[in-house]
């Protein structure tokens, strides 16, 4: 060859890399001419001191690549049809370091730069309260594996779903479900099966509203939902939540027409209220009046301590008002991804073919795992288990809440779900109390992120689903003894 390679053992490249772009960087440059040929790998590798595999490694990146040809019985050669526009490329530095254009976003594009990414990863304490994620150290694994081995031996999951809303026997299992826990009333043809609750919301989204369209929502709610509604456009009219849950008079007198209500009535997030009987029914009559959907996500509702869940909006009424959302990573675990929407019948089709294009299907060997797991009574089981669990550690922290802070802290919400929320009376701002709570170990998260608008601060949510009993008093034992509240 006319030129050398040069080893760098110092650089983290690996050498049949470092072997690669050196030849490349030839043969753009010009160095190695077209229809020249190049050492046999073998003799490469000698002159570099380094294994012949190396070299036929950065021979075969090269000819996968269109910049080398072998000839049978003549040797290996630089292509003589290399693009002109490579050819005449400046070099790879020239084009860094110039100034890099922007890519042009669409206007959806755009509104997401301007959505706050949210707060920064949570320190990894040992002691966290952090919400979102059951016990999974209590989750019926065996039995997970034994369902999912029996569909293993089959092969009907390996092709493409042929129904666009999800798995059939799944779908049958979750109406006869939310029939009997939730008083739903559905068909299975009205459930579509999504990757979860922010997929459904982001359908919803997207099918429903235009930019600038008033969309209502609780306040406090859930940040990820104002996230996605925000994306959308859509002006956000934040309605408050008392004891009784969303004030459906104060949305009722909110000027201008509503297209969408977003809205938690089994547990309020984050406050933990109920939407009372009363105000639901008076939800459900506003929205037939006015013509407004209402998006109910019914997040953690399997789980209420000392009484049956109250039924589900959506069985309330006639269900065509209501766009019924649940999801199983509460209830069984997060990277399951399967959660499910109960249409209005007259949504169903432009629903299901927004599904299609976006992501085809589910997979479905988790949903025809998940249809045995319901149907054989294991999702009940599950359910009746942990419900004990979360109900004494629930106890737990409310106990030793009482034990430290007992006029000077507050609980907000009812007896139900997978977190309470606490009001303390204290001057210490949130984020120098959830640093001063990291430095013993302990994980707090504060409730102001949840408000659209004004926070009154000294609020946090406080989950008990990954911590026993004794870790939850030892976490507060330490919080108390920091002596900030």
């Amino acid at each position: 060859m006319d030129f050398a390679i040069a080893l760098d053992p110092h650089i983290p490249d690996p050498v049949y890399q470092q072997i690669y772009a050196a030849l490349r960087a030839g043969i753009l440059k010009g160095r190695l001419a077209p229809r020249q040929r190049l050492p046999s790998t073998r003799a490469l590798a000698q002159s570099l001191g380094v294994s012949r595999a190396t070299v036929t490694q950065s021979y075969d990146q090269l000819l996968s690549e269109g910049y080398l040809q072998t000839v049978t019985g003549s040797g290996t050669y630089v292509c003589d049809q290399l693009p002109d526009d490579l050819l005449r490329s400046p070099p790879l530095t020239a084009i860094l370091a110039g100034p890099i254009p922007a890519v042009p976003l669409s206007a959806y594009g755009r509104r997401l730069e301007q959505i706050d990414p949210g707060p920064s990863p949570e320190p990894a304490v040992p002691l966290s309260f952090r919400y979102g994620r059951p016990a999974l150290d209590r989750f019926p694994l065996e039995l997970w594996r034994q369902l999912l081995s029996r569909h293993c031996r089959r092969t009907e999951w390996l092709d493409y779903a042929t129904n666009p809303l999800g798995y059939g026997p799944l779908r049958e299992a979750i109406a006869a479900y939310l029939a009997q826990a939730r008083a739903v009333h559905c068909h299975p043809d009205q459930i579509l099966i999504t990757n979860g609750t922010q997929q459904a919301l982001s359908l919803a989204t997207r099918l429903l509203l235009s930019p600038g369209v008033r969309v209502a929502l609780e306040e406090p709610s859930y940040l990820s939902a104002r996230r996605v509604l925000a994306s959308q456009g859509a002006t956000l009219c934040p309605i408050p939540v008392d004891a009784a849950g969303m004030d459906v008079t104060a949305l009722a007198a909110t000027p201008g027409p509503i297209r969408l209500v977003y809205v938690t009535p089994s547990h309020q997030f984050p406050t933990g209220a109920v939407l009372s009987l009363p105000r639901r029914l008076a939800l459900l009559a506003w929205a037939e009046q006015t013509g407004s959907l209402i998006f109910e996500d019914d997040y953690d509702s399997e789980y209420r301590y000392g009484g049956r869940p109250i039924p589900a909006l959506q069985g309330l009424g006639d269900g065509q008002s209501v766009l019924y959302v649940g999801t199983f990573s509460k209830v069984l675990f997060p990277s399951l991804r399967v959660g499910y929407m109960v249409l209005p019948p007259a949504l169903v089709p432009v629903f299901s073919r927004a599904k299609w294009l976006a992501d085809r299907q589910g997979p479905t060997l988790e949903q025809a795992v998940l249809a045995d797991f319901i149907t054989e009574g294991h999702l009940e089981r599950h359910i009746r288990r942990m419900r004990g669990i979360y109900d004494r550690r629930r106890q737990a922290l409310v106990a030793a809440l009482a034990e430290h802070w007992s006029d000077r802290a507050t609980l907000l919400g009812e007896n139900a779900g997978l977190h309470v929320m606490v009001r303390f009376a204290t001057d210490i701002a949130d984020e120098d109390l959830i640093a001063k709570a990291a430095e013993v170990g302990v994980g707090l998260i504060s409730a102001s992120p949840q408000y659209l608008g004004h926070s009154p601060g000294h609020e946090f949510i406080f989950s008990y689903t990954e911590l026993e009993e004794d870790a939850i008093a030892m976490a507060l034992e330490r919080l108390a003894a920091l002596n900030l509240i």
